[in-house]
């Protein structure tokens, strides 16, 4: 009995060849974007956080330098010092509203358009408090409008950072998502370092005279410049390819945080937690240190600057070389091994900020900041990959910014009670106490580098 034979797809693999490797489009979450698009993202996502970082970071050196002076003439030096630093403590409260605010319209209409408004509020906040008259011009008003200044400058990057790491992220080929979330990340050494060499050679520049007169605001009003820069950059770019996915199949959630905090309340809760020890090392090492090491210690502030920015430089290469290794060998192994890290190095930095010998102060400031860089390197996928597509930015925004208030509004007005009741290295147990925390949150999370985003 005959029969017909049936015919072969053409575009099907011959009978015993190997099939063809798949390509990004068969994929789910893999990108196929062309490399030129990818580098314009990753820049994108790289010089927005950068310029948030700088407003943010202008801040924290000012705090510890001039601020006090300038708005709170009226209280002693550490009382100033500790109503500087809550107008910085302020900044933080308000960023888990920023990014649940931001979060939901990220969630709802669009990682990108939210991003340009994020900018727009960070840096012009920034650049008002280089404008902002003193307390011998305004009296008890120029504190005032100092905070609401610092409310606005926290809502921004409450609604930057997890916008930024999702554009990163969500437009990464697959296995390469370590990586690209490298950019955002990396933000934050770059601004930094920014912001001390433009302190530091102002300072070199100027008497103290006129930097504490009118010198110190130079930096703030950089911003105005710097924020044309940013927003030229990210109108270039398109939405990302896993939130168009959601919003083709109009699968958006309507009450993302809701939803987030309802799918996801362990990662939720346990990612804050995990992200807390970040905040700890950075905040107190760049902000209380600085205090501590030019107030108490003596040592000339330029002398500080220089060797905070020996410091900064580690921070940056470990965040990068950290990112991308994660791709590698996973996220949470490296986290939990930063955390240990942190455990220790909280109890031997002040010991080491003590001995007042410039090349132990950079190690203490560098071992700080490496904690941090293993950390934060591949924390920029690793929160992102916590969450399903429709609450992502709400979920791993809010995260984020909740260790924030734990760990960088709380830990320098900790750290300066207890350094100004007990001793300072009362101040260091307590950063190793937080970074014990972190460490037992971050046990608690599962691994994440093999996870698809395309996960509704």
């Amino acid at each position: 009995m005959s029969s017909t034979p049936v015919p072969r797809d053409p575009e099907a693999p011959a009978p015993g060849a190997e099939p063809a490797p798949p390509t990004p489009e068969s994929v789910p979450g893999a990108s196929a974007e062309s490399p030129a698009e990818l580098r314009r993202v990753a820049t994108a996502s790289f010089i927005g956080t950068a310029i948030e970082f700088y407003d943010y970071y202008i801040y924290g050196t000012a705090a510890a330098l001039v601020l006090n002076e300038a708005f709170f003439p009226e209280l002693s030096k550490t009382a100033g010092t500790l109503a500087t630093l809550s107008t910085f403590a302020v900044g933080f409260a308000a960023r888990p509203l920023g990014a649940a605010i931001f979060g939901h319209f990220g969630d709802r209409v669009g990682r990108k358009a939210v991003l340009v408004v994020s900018l727009l509020m960070m840096g012009l906040s920034t650049a008002c408090i280089g404008l902002l008259p003193g307390y011998d011009t305004l009296g008890i008003l120029a504190p005032v409008l100092l905070v609401v200044l610092r409310i606005v400058q926290g809502l921004g990057l409450g609604g930057e950072w997890g916008g930024a790491a999702l554009l990163a992220v969500e437009h990464a080929p697959r296995g390469k998502r370590g990586l690209y979330a490298a950019a955002p990340q990396m933000g934050s050494p770059v601004g930094y370092f920014a912001a001390t060499c433009t302190f530091l050679l102002l300072s070199v520049v100027l008497s103290d005279e006129a930097f504490t007169g009118w010198g110190w605001r130079i930096p703030f009003l950089l911003s105005f410049v710097l924020v044309v820069v940013g927003l030229v950059i990210r109108l270039r770019i398109a939405e990302t390819p896993a939130f168009a996915r959601v919003m083709e199949k109009r699968e958006t959630a309507k009450s993302p945080l809701a939803d987030a905090f309802r799918l996801h309340p362990k990662e939720m809760l346990l990612g804050a937690g995990m992200i807390t020890v970040v905040y700890v090392m950075f905040y107190t090492a760049a902000t209380y240190c600085m205090t501590y090491t030019t107030g108490t210690l003596g040592i000339p502030k330029n002398d500080m600057l220089a060797l905070t920015l020996v410091a900064v430089v580690v921070l940056g290469v470990s965040t990068f070389v950290v990112a991308k290794w994660s791709d590698r060998v996973g996220r949470r192994r490296l986290i939990i091994a930063g955390a240990a890290f942190g455990v220790v190095w909280g109890a031997v930095l002040f010991p080491l900020l003590d001995t007042g010998n410039y090349l132990l102060i950079a190690v203490a400031l560098s071992g700080a900041l490496l904690c941090m860089g293993i950390i934060y390197g591949p924390a920029g996928a690793y929160l992102p990959e916590l969450f399903s597509t429709r609450v992502r930015y709400s979920g791993a925004g809010v995260s984020y910014n909740l260790g924030g208030v734990l760990g960088g509004a709380a830990a320098p007005l900790v750290v300066t009670a207890l350094a100004e009741e007990y001793s300072p290295s009362a101040g260091g147990w307590f950063m190793s106490a937080m970074a014990l925390l972190s460490l037992v949150c971050a046990l608690a999370l599962p691994e994440t580098s093999a996870k698809s985003l395309d996960e509704v």
